[in-house]
């Protein structure tokens, strides 16, 4: 492995452990693609914690923009996990609207504006969580990943709202608030209200309508999983990771608002083994 090819595996190894537990059930030939979509993800999330202001993420999601815009075949950058990527949108013939889509998306993590509605969240969960899902299975089956598009879409969804769910601490200490504003006003709050204190009467209704949420794009993507092609588990794997998360959120209202749940990291690996060997 080339030194390029263990820096970006290393950054998801450090960044995202389950999507890179995942990726080594991939077949040999198609985990370095699968590390450099990943550790394109794990570098665009991370931007945010890297700034003191808006303006300087923006320039370096533009950066990201004009870098994959130009072809592989050109002088490389000399950002190891921007090279690599390169590489595999032009091996695989992936779309790059794809990924101007996300960059696009992701400008929402630089600011502390609200979250509109429930379209909007599922929105931005698709152009990210579920569009890595989409680009993964690409990667791994190009001939099958167009029939899963919608499974796609469902487990992305399930999976980001779950892991913002698990955030929230973080990003209330930001004055980020992720949970839609009508969901919010449908029990009695508001994004000033849910960021102060403890986040008011109506905090724990509001995570519940999340996890609800969440639920229902799990059971949607669970009802048709086991239909997947065995080639394609390795994009789909860290869905079992969230669904155990989503297990242990319910009636946990409070060690949610303290980043109070946890999932150890054995029953992680044997999670996604178990669903890498069996299926859904």
């Amino acid at each position: 492995m080339g030194e390029n090819a263990q820096f970006v595996m290393d950054t998801v190894r450090r960044a995202d452990h389950d999507r890179y537990l995942s990726a080594l059930y991939a077949p040999h030939d198609k985990r370095n693609a699968l590390f450099a979509l990943y550790a394109f993800n794990a570098e665009i999330a991370s931007v945010r914690d890297r700034i003191r202001e808006a303006l300087p993420g923006e320039v370096r999601l533009q950066w990201w923009r004009d870098t994959l815009a130009v072809p592989a075949n050109r002088d490389e950058t000399g950002q190891p996990i921007a090279d690599a990527l390169k590489t595999v949108i032009a091996q695989y013939g992936l779309p790059l609207s794809a990924f101007e889509n996300y960059l696009e998306a992701r400008i929402f993590d630089l600011y502390n504006d609200p979250m509109p509605s429930r379209t909007d969240l599922e929105g931005y969960c698709g152009e990210t969580a579920s569009a890595l899902i989409q680009l993964a299975a690409m990667i791994l089956d190009p001939a099958e990943a167009p029939r899963f598009a919608e499974l796609a879409g469902r487990a992305g969804c399930a999976q980001a709202i779950i892991g913002l769910v698990l955030l929230l601490p973080l990003h209330r200490a930001r004055g980020q608030c992720y949970i839609p504003a009508d969901i919010l006003a449908a029990v009695g709050s508001s994004t000033q209200e849910f960021l102060g204190g403890d986040g008011g009467q109506g905090a724990s209704h509001a995570m519940d309508a999340m996890i609800a949420l969440a639920r229902e794009h799990l059971a949607a993507f669970e009802k048709g999983a086991a239909a997947l092609p065995v080639t394609l588990r390795p994009a789909f794997l860290p869905v079992a990771v969230s669904a155990a998360f989503l297990e242990k959120m319910s009636g946990n209202e409070r060690a949610l608002m303290k980043g109070g749940i946890r999932l150890s990291l054995a029953r992680r690996h044997w999670l996604l083994w178990r669903r890498a060997i069996y299926g859904w």
